[in-house]
């Protein structure tokens, strides 16, 4: 659970192993559903931001994770999205919700262009501004650099269940793409999602568009279910998962299904 409403030592934007040896850039646009002190709660019920209209729940610990077993960089978004969506262009309609998932968000409504200035300040501009340093740097050293996006997703969405338990997203650009789908479809047990539930179309790509594509880097966004990491176990466990797809080594068989029984199968995000 992330801290909320408290300013102290706040900080927009978090950048971990910057020097990692792993070619891969890991960025997580939804880690956090920390609210800064002066915008209250948004209107909302404390309750409205432990759900995933606030953020990716599970996802921050499972990058965290891969950056370690990776050596990775990481760069994380540390703000709620529904502050500001950092993962949306600028003249994208839901860049500040005003109802995300049928709830009403009553501290974005009638913002001035002042006011959604601030926000583009506080935590999107220092967001985006992170990984271009970090994507700069490296490729002045000539480094090899691939954009990984970790985010998770609810196991129902407007009344409608999501049969699968991790999605692969990406463009044209399949390099990453297809060796996690190869080998995830491997485990009979997985139900993965090839640009389910989402797709670049449904323009949930902007970060990966604006700081991997823009330099011809390989890249790929990956969703898993948020009840398959509702617990340190499971969130280490997708971690490894991923980790030894992404470093080319086969899954150990404590990584293997879905989430592990009675630890991470009861839904985060009832139907609604």
């Amino acid at each position: 659970m992330e801290a909320r409403n408290a300013d102290m030592a706040f900080e927009p934007v978090r950048v971990t192993n910057r020097h990692g040896v792993s070619p891969i850039v890991i960025v997580c646009d939804h880690a956090s559903n920390f609210v800064p002190a002066r915008f209250g709660t948004l209107g909302l019920p404390a309750s409205d931001l432990e759900r995933h209209i606030a953020w990716d729940p599970g996802a921050a610990a499972v990058a965290r994770h891969m950056s370690q077993m990776l050596d990775a960089a990481l760069v994380e978004s540390c703000v709620s999205r529904l502050l500001i969506d950092c993962n949306r262009p600028l003249d994208a309609p839901d860049l500040i919700w005003t109802v995300s998932e049928g709830t009403k968000i009553p501290g974005n409504h009638d913002l001035t262009a002042a006011e959604r200035a601030e926000r583009v300040a506080l935590a999107y501009d220092p967001f985006h501004s992170a990984i271009d340093e970090l994507v700069e740097t490296r490729l002045s050293q000539g480094r090899e650099t691939q954009l990984v996006a970790i985010h998770s997703f609810t196991p129902v969405y407007n009344g409608v269940a999501r049969p699968w338990h991790v999605g692969v997203l990406h463009d044209d650009d399949i390099r990453l793409a297809t060796p996690l789908l190869v080998e995830l479809r491997r485990d009979e047990n997985i139900i993965v999602g090839d640009n389910e539930p989402y797709s670049p179309e449904d323009r949930v790509y902007f970060t990966l568009e604006r700081h991997g594509l823009a330099h011809g880097l390989a890249c790929v966004m990956i969703e898993i279910r948020n009840d398959e990491i509702a617990d340190p176990a499971n969130q280490e466990r997708w971690a490894k998962r991923l980790s030894c797809i992404l470093s080319g080594k086969p899954p150990d068989n404590d990584a293997r299904g879905p989430a592990i029984a009675g630890t991470g199968n009861a839904p985060l995000e009832p139907a609604r």
